[in-house]
């Protein structure tokens, strides 16, 4: 028995070769431009006070059909794939300009598959995924008697996008992506703390109903949250940072990322406008957008315009050496399209946008760069925060820290916010530890109304003087 093509979803009411007819159609006075058609089924379990709370699922299709001219860009969506919604939305694009110049070239084609085709939705039962989150509760409370809630919820979505340009170019993609995150509530004394931990990526759920992962999660989330119920008044100032491998480079994507990303650049409203081949950073620091890497959360076999992601060296020992791309911005300022171009889904244009971004392994000995700090703070986990994207000035609050004196670990603290701006971070980082981690696969990224996944990472770091917000 064969399964049936998943494109079968996107062709329910037109053909193949009548999209390729509408693509030209549509978009024959445009630069550039596309067809981008999706199916997309999505489902989201919660699971609160001992009880199913939620269980949604949702199945959407539709199209979104840009044209390009210079600088200008026309756009329309419909929720139903059919000639007539098409033509309809091609109608918009007549406002735009006639194409003067040369039409860009289309994107690479490529085979590649860095995921399995497999929606992760239908492969698992309902009551298996039920049951599943119900272990997670009885177990997390079976811990710790000082546990008080427990929270656990389980996300995935299947997606099936094809992209069909004027010129004849047709690309498709299979997306699947899953989530589970666990968050518990300990009390002791009349305090309360709380504690998280979540996983995902682009693969089926079977990762996550490995009991090795869902109980590394509740454990995790535990100890967090009776580490914070020790904790004490943080201290406030300029202190050294020590900051963990992993989720804190969502520092590094805030801060720094976006303002790499090269619409920023373009329009000269990043801090990294017209820096090319000068130091940015301190020696060492490298950072790097991948896309291109299996089964993570913000990995593309291609981008939303067709372009195969890539590794794409960002800063190299502290020099900045490019920009993230889209075609549009590749097109405007004379590079190649890095296959940064994602927008959320078919509703919205693609903007550039971030995929993997982290920053390469050092050689440093995490356990030296500690008994390096004379006094600031160890931070574990990172909390949400609030950048400046022009600016890449940032406040980012600590789910876990630490104080350190005289090169140890000391007291858990609370209330901790990091303050400063990405690009003088950079340059007061003093150590780089060869412990490089990506995060675990939770990372949301959000720019210009839009939300796409996206991971973070780094190795442990060690800068020299961060502005903490304390409560001390």
């Amino acid at each position: 028995m064969t399964s049936p093509d998943p494109r079968s979803l996107l062709y329910r009411q037109l053909s193949p070769e009548e999209a390729q007819a509408l693509a030209r159609e549509t978009l024959q006075r445009c630069e550039d431009g596309e067809l981008y058609m999706q199916f997309i089924a999505t489902e989201a379990f919660g699971f609160d006070d001992g009880r199913l709370k939620t269980a949604d699922y949702s199945r959407d299709a539709g199209f979104g059909l840009r044209g390009v001219t210079g600088e200008m860009t026309g756009f329309a969506h419909a929720n139903e794939i059919s000639a007539a919604a098409i033509r309809r939305a091609g109608e918009t694009l007549q406002l735009l300009d006639p194409a003067t110049g040369s039409r860009p070239a289309p994107p690479l084609r490529s085979n590649r598959h860095l995921y399995t085709d497999a929606s992760p939705l239908d492969l698992v039962p309902f009551e298996d995924k039920v049951r599943l989150l119900e272990q997670i509760d009885a177990a997390a409370r079976a811990r710790d008697p000082r546990v008080s809630q427990v929270s656990a919820s389980l996300t995935g979505q299947w997606s099936v996008v094809e992209i069909v340009r004027p010129d004849g170019f047709i690309a498709t993609d299979v997306r699947p992506l899953v989530r589970l995150s666990v968050s518990i509530v300990a009390e002791s004394n009349g305090r309360r703390e709380t504690g998280s931990f979540g996983m995902g990526g682009r693969y089926l759920y079977d990762t996550l109903f490995d009991p090795a992962n869902w109980n590394r999660a509740i454990d995790t989330a535990l100890d967090q949250a009776l580490v914070n119920l020790e904790s004490v008044d943080a201290p406030a100032g300029e202190l050294a940072v020590l900051l963990a491998p992993g989720w804190p480079g969502v520092i590094l994507h805030e801060a720094v990322g976006h303002g790499l990303e090269g619409d920023f650049n373009r329009k000269g409203t990043s801090a990294f406008s017209g820096r090319i081949g000068e130091r940015v950073a301190a020696p060492g620091v490298t950072v790097i957008d991948d896309g291109s890497i299996s089964d993570r959360r913000g990995s593309l076999s291609i981008d939303d315009e067709g372009t195969p992601t890539q590794e794409t060296v960002l800063i190299e020992d502290g020099v900045l050496k490019g920009y993230m791309q889209d075609r549009m911005n590749a097109r405007l300022m004379g590079v190649q399209s890095t296959g940064n171009g994602r927008r959320e889904n078919y509703a919205y244009a693609p903007q550039v946008r971030m995929t993997n971004t982290f920053m390469k392994a050092g050689n440093d000995d995490p356990a030296e760069l500690l008994a390096r700090m004379k006094k600031g703070i160890f931070v574990k986990s990172m909390g949400g925060g609030q950048v400046d994207i022009v600016s890449g000035k940032f406040v980012f609050s600590c789910n876990e820290a630490y104080k350190v004196e005289n090169g140890k670990l000391g007291a858990p603290i609370k209330g901790a916010t990091l303050i400063g701006d990405g690009p003088t971070v950079l340059t007061r980082v003093t150590g780089i530890g060869n412990d490089l981690e990506l995060d675990r696969g939770v990372g949301v990224c959000g720019k210009g109304g839009q939300s796409v996944p996206a991971g973070v990472g780094q190795p442990t770091l060690l800068i020299d003087g961060i502005t903490v917000g304390g409560t001390a």
